[in-house]
């Protein structure tokens, strides 16, 4: 409580989360404004047939439930961010931009990730529009009223990145992830609202029940975000001219889940990518599009398949982002040339393959939690029976992860202020 306090009293952190919580009203303000030609009954219809679209509409931030112009949120951003660490892989060029030429590669890897989510928001905004002209969820436009939208919606979504830019700017957390926390907090009480009219006195065993699961998920989630394995590390002894250094023991952290919200966002999109092909192909023929996108709804609409297909690819993605961002081989160079080791392991290649043995079962832990957090809905819904009685797992690992993210950071620009005060 003192720590919380302590973030109005100073001035200069005082005013950073009154321009976060700005930001983030604003954008609350743009998910609010719809497109013309909305009717919210067969709207409400829709989304109630199609599973798929609650991700989307988690990633826009909660603007595609009620067809704002930031429906797409940070949709498009999101999945150019995807497609360029895909090319890290196939094109040499990218992967040292990204990870050998520091902040100023990163800087430019992001512009470029910036620049591709444009033609990717014209994309789905006109692909999604002719979807839901063809489903009678708007009414047909006219071509200058469609192109309008297609603009004002594609507009909307680099309008959300920018103040997502703005966010990250305060340095008090990440302003994708909290435009995002923003879309699932505003659902709260909406959801709240349901579950207490559907509350039947006969039924309190169950939702006593759906409390305790909840509370110990959040609990579960917190330890899987701080967990870590610590491999011991010492330092060998060296003289330089009259002074000695190393001697000294430390350790090296392996997070459980080092690979964080990636892989949930990796298995959404790859989900969500047939009904972009979908949204795509309109453009071409809009009713293939459509017979093609009641096709993939039909089969994800199916719980076992979604729920396995979800499961399956949320491990594969924990395991495929792992492997791109921590490598055993270089770990062990930068150890061996600091003069570091692993106490009875010998340096060099048997350090690697300790690194990559241990990591290999640090991940799988985590990716068996974080698989079993995605299908947390199904399994409720399949076990009390009842809709209303369910949690995102997706939402609760994102918001949880968000804010611890946000106090670290809130913390550490706290602590500096301190030994400021102390010099």
């Amino acid at each position: 409580m003192n720590r919380f306090l302590q973030i109005f009293k100073v001035k200069d952190l005082r005013k950073k989360v009154l321009i976060v919580v700005g930001l983030l009203v604003a954008f609350r303000l743009l998910a609010a404004i719809p497109i013309p030609g909305v009717d919210a009954a067969r709207l409400e219809a829709f989304f109630g047939s199609n599973q798929l679209l609650g991700f989307l509409n988690l990633f826009s931030g909660g603007g595609l439930e009620n067809l704002s112009v930031a429906m797409l949120g940070v949709g498009p951003y999101i999945t150019a961010t995807i497609i360029m660490q895909l090319l890290t892989i196939i094109f040499p060029k990218f992967k040292q931009m990204y990870y050998e030429e520091g902040s100023r590669g990163q800087a430019k890897f992001n512009q470029y990730s910036r620049m591709l989510t444009v033609p990717l928001a014209l994309l789905q905004a006109y692909g999604f529009l002719n979807i839901l002209v063809a489903q009678n969820v708007i009414d047909r436009p006219s071509m200058f009223s469609l192109a309008t939208n297609v603009l004002a919606i594609a507009a909307g979504s680099m309008i959300t990145l920018w103040l997502g830019e703005l966010v990250s700017e305060q340095k008090i957390g990440n302003g994708v992830s909290l435009i995002i926390l923003a879309g699932i907090v505003s659902r709260l009480p909406q959801d709240a609202q349901l579950a207490f009219a559907s509350y039947t006195p006969s039924l309190l065993p169950t939702y006593i029940g759906f409390l305790i699961v909840l509370v110990l998920l959040v609990a579960g989630v917190v330890y899987l975000n701080e967990g870590e394995r610590k491999i011991p590390i010492t330092y060998a002894r060296r003289v330089r001219g009259i002074k000695m250094y190393g001697g000294a023991s430390s350790y090296l952290p392996l997070k459980v889940n080092q690979a964080g919200m990636i892989p949930l966002i990796f298995a959404i999109s790859v989900l969500l990518f047939p009904q972009f092909l979908a949204q795509i192909t309109s453009i071409v023929s809009v009713d293939f599009a459509l017979k093609f996108n009641e096709l993939v709804t039909k089969l994800l609409n199916n719980r076992l398949l979604y729920g396995a297909a979800y499961f399956i690819l949320v491990v594969v993605f924990t395991y495929f982002y792992t492997a791109i961002t921590f490598n055993p081989e270089e770990l062990s160079k930068n150890l061996q040339r600091s003069g570091g080791f692993v106490p009875g392991i010998r340096p060099g290649e048997a350090t690697a393959q300790f690194f990559a043995a241990i990591v290999n079962r640090v991940t799988f832990f985590g990716a068996t939690f974080l698989g079993l957090v995605a299908v947390l809905p199904l399994l409720i819904q399949s076990l009390t029976g009842l809709s209303v009685l369910t949690v995102s797992g997706t939402a609760l690992l994102i918001v949880v992860a968000v804010a611890l993210e946000t106090m670290r950071q809130i913390n550490s620009q706290l602590t500096v202020r301190e030994y400021e005060g102390i010099e």
